[in-house]
């Protein structure tokens, strides 16, 4: 594996780390933060090679700022990177992350700090145009994340009438998208989005879906699922979980995270829904506030 660190604040900080280590022994480390990048707009270089993203500047605003902690962004591949985390090659996961149970069962979650729905995107002048047309079709995902298990989901749905294509990363699954090797991505909507901008064959697959059940307000395009993101840690690190939701609250509550959203997406972010989550006993889950409402857009925006 290309194991590239990504170092904001101390430069050259990474060279006198170690990559083991258990949670214990890493209170007055720098917090080595596993991500797989790129996955614009959460965590992608720039053309300067800088580090940057929704994810990055959260992380920012959590651990340099409530904190006052120093980090680090170490790239590794999505579909290893709770192994990964486990074996100590960093101390969390902030990555995209969709909080599930079959993680839940290897990870802890903080509570949630994103709102996300499974979508699809396809070309633009594309013969599908409801979901009933990938019967019979290839769809690209990323190896390991909630668009494949979308997917999968799907094609039980088809009675095996469906062929999923899966990459190790997501620029993989639109250039098979480009070359018709697929007829979509099923991915996040954030991401899906920001191909859909930077692209003009691109277009999100319209229509209503799990979004248009639970809130009052949705996005125009598909929805398949309702999800929410989370920061993974190993499940002896209880203490530094807990720092770290306090932190995560702060942002929220204090506005800086309305500021880190509105540079990367459209629209109001759901905060309330984020601080519902809070409010509720016991650690988050992917279910949401049926009552709250959400914005349309890229705005409530996994892996």
């Amino acid at each position: 594996m290309d194991r590239r660190t990504f170092v904001k604040g101390s430069a050259g900080i990474a060279g006198g780390l170690a990559l083991g280590g258990i949670a214990a022994g890493q209170d007055d480390e720098v917090v080595r933060i596993g991500s797989d990048i790129p996955y614009k707009p959460f965590e992608y270089r720039t053309e300067e090679g800088d580090l940057v993203g929704f994810d990055v500047d959260v992380a920012e605003a959590v651990f340099a700022e409530e904190l006052d902690r120093e980090y680090e962004f170490v790239q590794t591949g999505f579909d290893t990177i709770i192994p990964s985390l486990n074996n100590g090659n960093f101390r969390i996961i902030m990555s995209a992350m969709t909080i599930t149970d079959d993680r839940a069962d290897q990870v802890d979650f903080s509570e949630p700090y994103f709102v996300a729905y499974q979508t699809v995107a396809i070309l633009e002048g594309s013969d599908v145009g409801s979901v009933e047309d990938l019967r019979g079709q290839t769809v690209a995902v990323q190896k390991g994340t909630t668009g494949e298990a979308a997917a999968q989901e799907l094609q039980e749905e088809f009675d095996g009438e469906l062929t999923i294509d899966s990459y190790d990363q997501i620029p993989g699954a639109f250039n098979a998208l480009l070359n018709g090797q697929a007829v979509a991505v099923i991915n996040d909507n954030a991401v899906n989005l920001q191909y859909t901008a930077d692209n003009d064959d691109i277009a999100m697959l319209e229509g209503e879906g799990e979004a248009a059940e639970e809130f009052e307000s949705a996005p125009p395009y598909l929805t398949l699922t309702v999800e929410q993101y989370g920061i993974a840690f190993r499940q002896d690190d209880d203490e530094f979980r807990e720092e770290v939701n306090q932190a995560l609250t702060a942002v929220i509550e204090g506005g800086r995270y309305d500021e880190i959203y509105a540079e990367y997406f459209p629209g109001e972010p759901p905060t309330d829904i984020l601080l519902d989550a809070r409010a509720a006993e016991g650690t988050a889950t992917t279910e949401t506030d049926t009552e709250s409402e959400t914005t349309t857009g890229a705005e409530t925006t996994t892996g």
